[in-house]
């Protein structure tokens, strides 16, 4: 369970996150949607130990995070942002990072699970091909690969920070197929553009200027006709 209790983020003159509170139970998957500015990034960032709190507190199953060391904090999380991440070396050191006694069985399973399988099949030395400039990949095979690494991390705690936000419609398809099997039994914090990514969410936070002015299932907030329903429907409208 996450507390977010009285929390507060403020820089300089511009109060970012104002006295928010909020509970989020083990399993829960949150959906987080707002213009620019309304405090979506800085709550991924305060719960990571980015950044300090102003005032307030964040506990992770009743434990402040500011007793723990920010590597512990980080060791909890896994997360997946817009701009994917990987390094030179082979597919197998991207993927199990600095997880030790990782199988190919393993890389087998996850690989099949956000639909890397036929990918990893074409590559000249498979899970030991080497990534540099002669192996060509796409946005959305990067992005598939992030997923599966932290799929074999397997943090409790995810953050999906605008993830399908770079690649085409078709390609999302594919990498939110991937992001519901990473999210089954974890706690997710989804930050969306797209509303169809957090759809499913079981609370749909709608924020601005730091604070929370919507809340509920996807539905709920469709029957409120309020910011979130007129978001939606502008995305989702049919053009005559």
């Amino acid at each position: 369970m996450i507390k977010l209790q009285d929390l507060t983020k403020q820089y300089d003159k511009f109060l970012a996150v104002d006295h928010l509170n909020l509970t989020i139970e083990t399993g829960e998957f949150f959906g987080l949607l707002g213009p620019n500015g309304a405090g979506k990034t800085t709550i991924v960032n305060l719960l990571m130990r980015f950044y300090e709190v102003t005032s307030g507190d964040i506990l992770i199953d009743g434990v402040s995070i500011q007793e723990m060391k920010r590597e512990e904090v980080h060791n909890l999380f896994d997360m997946i942002l817009q701009d994917t991440w990987l390094f030179h070396g082979s597919v197998r050191e991207n993927l199990v990072y600095n997880k030790e006694n990782v199988t190919n069985e393993t890389l087998d399973m996850v690989c099949k699970a956000v639909g890397l399988q036929h990918f990893i099949q074409t590559l000249p030395n498979g899970y030991d091909t080497i990534l540099d400039d002669s192996i060509n990949i796409s946005e959305g095979q990067k992005q598939q690969l992030t997923i599966a690494r932290a799929m074999i991390k397997d943090a409790p705690l995810l953050i999906l920070d605008e993830a399908t936000s770079s690649v085409d419609t078709r390609t999302e398809i594919v990498i939110q197929n991937a992001m519901d099997q990473l999210t089954v039994g974890r706690t997710s914090f989804v930050i969306a553009h797209r509303l169809s990514t957090i759809k499913n969410a079981d609370i749909i936070l709608v924020m601005n200027k730091g604070d929370i002015i919507e809340q509920g299932t996807h539905e709920q907030l469709l029957a409120k006709k309020g910011f979130y329903a007129e978001l939606y429907n502008s995305q989702f409208e049919i053009v005559s």
